[in-house]
C-alpha cells in the first residue's frame, strides 16, 4: 500500500473512496463540502440524514455515489467534540476509515482529517500509523487465508503535502509494531529461544547493529544462576540476547530496553492448572517481542541515542531437571533467592538481565514484562502498569505513552511490602503475599538495579486483545513499541 501526501483539494480528487470527517454537533455542509454535495447531487446530505450521523467518536457511514461520478463511494467519520481532538483520536479515525475501505473493497482512498495542534507532521504520522496497523492481517498459519478480496493499494492524505518524512517515520515504527505482533501471535513451536535469537540476528544483519548472544556456558561464567534456574528443565537451550544500536556520532544518551523472553510458560512444577490460560502462554515473551520490535524501528529511524536491547530467552518447562519449589538460586549480583513458586519465573530471568544491563553504564533502563495477573486485575487489559525509581524517567515515559496512544499508569513502589518477600534462609523469596502482587514483583526487580534510573512496565494485560481497539485488531497488539520508540527519540 502506497501512502501519499498531497495538496489535491477534495473537490478535485478522483478514485474509489473519499473519507471526510465531522466534529460532533457540527455536521454542517458549508464551504467546499457544500460544493462537494452539490457535485454529487446531494448524496452527502442524504447520507447524513438517513443514518442520523452526528459526528460522535467512532461513528461512520458510507454510501455509493451516482454512476459517472469521479469517486465511487463517500465515507463519513466522526471525531467527537472539537475541543477534545487529539492525535490518538486521529489515529483511531484513520484506523476506522481503513477498515471501512477494506470492507467496501476500495483500491484507492483519500482521507481528509483536520491538523491537530497546527502540527501537520505529527498529524500525517498518526494517520499513517492508524492506516497501516488497522490493515495488518496475520495469515501465516492459515492454509486458506480469509483475506481474498480487493486490497487497498493507494491512500492520499489530502492537505498534508510535504509530509513524506512523517509518513516514512510512521511506516518504520509500524514495522516494529508488526514484528512484535507477529512474534507474540506465533505459537511456541515457532517462536523459541533459538528463533528469538535468529530474529535478533536478522535485525542486526539488515540494519548494521551489533549482536552478542550468550549461550548457557557463557551465562554460567557470569553467574546467572537465576536465569539458568528457570531454563534448566527445557530441552531447548537458553539464549541471552544483547542487540545494540549505536549512532555514528557520540550518543546523546545511553539506554537499555530489557524484555522478558519466556517463549512458553508451563508454570514449572507449580504447573498452571485448568482454566489458567496455559494455552495462551506463547504470549509470555511479549516483553522480548516489543523489545525487538523497538529495535527494528529504531534501527531504521537512526536517532543520536545508543540503545541496548536485551532479553534472557528461555522456556519454563517440566522435566526431571526442573527447578523445585524451595530451591535457592544465586543471581549474578550475588543475591540469593528462595523459589517458593516456579510460576513466578519471569522475574528470575529479568533479575540477571537487569544486572547485565546496569554494568553497561547507562543513563536509564526500562524493563517490560508480561509479569503478573495482579496487574491485569488492577488495571485491566488496556492499561500497562509502571513502577520507577526516578520521576524524570516516569515523566518521559508518560509523555511517550500519551503520544503513542498506549496507556500507562504509575503504580507505587511501596517499600514496606518487601517485608513479605523476605526469606528465613535466603536474601529473598521470589513471590510475596497475594495482596499487591504486581507491586511486590516490581520490588523484587528493584533489588537488581543499584543506581541507574530504572522503570518496570507490567504489560501482562496489554499485549493481547480479544477485541478490535483503535488501530489494534484482535490478537497481538504490539504494545508498547510506539511508547518505547517515542521515549528513545525524546529530547529529554
Amino acid at each position: 500500500m502506497e501512502i501519499r501526501a498531497t495538496d489535491t483539494p477534495r473537490l478535485d480528487w478522483t478514485g474509489d473512496a473519499l473519507a471526510v470527517s465531522f466534529f460532533e454537533d457540527a455536521v454542517e455542509l458549508t464551504g467546499d463540502l457544500a460544493q462537494l454535495d452539490e457535485k454529487f447531487a446531494g448524496v452527502l446530505k442524504e447520507l447524513i440524514e438517513e443514518t442520523e450521523f452526528k459526528g460522535s467518536v467512532g461513528s461512520s457511514a458510507v454510501t455509493r455515489v451516482g454512476a459517472g461520478s469521479s469517486i465511487r463511494k463517500i465515507m463519513l467519520v466522526g471525531l467527537g467534540k472539537a475541543d477534545t481532538l487529539s492525535l490518538d483520536n486521529l489515529r483511531r479515525a484513520a484506523a476506522a476509515i481503513a477498515r471501512l475501505a477494506k470492507r467496501e473493497k476500495s483500491k484507492t482512498l483519500a482521507i481528509n482529517l483536520p491538523v491537530v495542534n497546527d502540527d501537520p507532521r505529527a498529524t500525517a504520522q498518526v494517520i499513517t500509523e492508524g492506516l497501516v496497523l488497522a490493515l495488518h492481517l496475520d495469515n501465516r498459519f492459515k492454509s486458506d487465508p480469509e483475506d481474498k478480496g480487493a486490497k487497498l493499494e493507494q491512500v492520499d492524505l489530502l492537505g498534508l503535502e510535504n509530509q513524506e518524512a512523517a509518513i516514512t517515520k510512521a511506516q518504520q515504527i509500524c514495522d516494529g509494531v508488526i514484528l512484535a505482533r507477529e512474534l507474540v501471535a506465533a505459537p511456541a513451536n515457532a517462536v523459541t529461544p533459538i528463533s528469538l535469537a535468529q530474529t535478533a540476528e536478522k535485525i542486526a544483519s539488515e540494519y548494521g547493529l551489533s549482536l552478542e548472544i550468550l549461550e548457557k556456558e557463557d551465562c554460567e561464567k557470569l553467574g546467572m544462576g537465576s536465569f539458568l534456574g528457570v531454563a534448566q528443565a527445557s530441552d531447548l537451550p537458553p539464549k541471552f540476547i544483547h542487540l545494540t544500536y549505536k549512532p555514528k556520532d557520540t550518543p546523546r544518551r545511553k539506554l537499555a530496553i530489557v524484555g522478558k523472553g519466556l517463549t512458553f510458560d508451563s508454570g514449572g512444577l507449580n504447573i498452571k492448572g485448568a482454566g489458567s490460560g496455559i494455552e495462551t502462554m506463547k504470549i509470555d515473551m511479549g516483553g522480548a517481542a516489543a523489545t525487538f520490535g523497538a529495535a527494528k524501528a529504531i534501527a531504521q529511524l537512526k536517532p543520536d541515542v545508543e540503545v541496548h536491547f536485551i532479553s534472557a530467552a528461555t522456556e519454563n518447562m517440566i522435566s526431571g531437571r526442573a527447578l523445585h519449589p524451595g530451591d535457592i538460586l544465586t543471581a549474578s549480583n550475588g543475591k540469593t533467592i528462595e523459589v517458593n513458586n516456579t510460576d513466578a519465573e519471569g522475574r528470575l530471568t529479568l533479575a540477571d538481565a537487569l544486572v547485565f544491563a546496569e554494568k553497561l553504564e547507562l543513563d536509564a533502563i526500562v524493563d517490560l514484562a508480561t509479569l503478573t495477573g495482579a496487574c491485569v486485575i488492577a488495571l485491566g487489559n488496556d492499561i500497562g502498569g509502571m513502577w520507577s525509581t526516578d520521576e524524570t524517567l516516569v515523566t518521559q515515559l508518560k509523555a511517550a505513552s500519551e503520544a503513542a496512544g498506549e496507556k500507562l499508569w504509575q503504580m507505587p513502589l511501596e517499600e514496606k511490602y518487601f517485608e513479605g518477600m523476605k526469606s528465613p534462609i535466603a536474601d529473598m523469596k521470589n513471590t510475596g503475599p497475594r495482596a499487591g502482587g504486581s507491586i511486590t514483583a516490581a520490588l523484587f526487580l528493584k533489588q537488581f538495579v543499584k543506581e541507574t534510573p530504572w522503570a518496570h512496565l507490567d504489560i501482562a494485560g496489554t499485549v493481547w486483545s480479544d477485541k478490535e481497539n483503535g488501530c489494534n485488531n484482535s490478537g497481538a497488539t504490539g504494545y508498547p513499541v510506539r511508547t518505547l520508540v517515542n521515549w528513545v527519540l525524546s529530547d529529554s
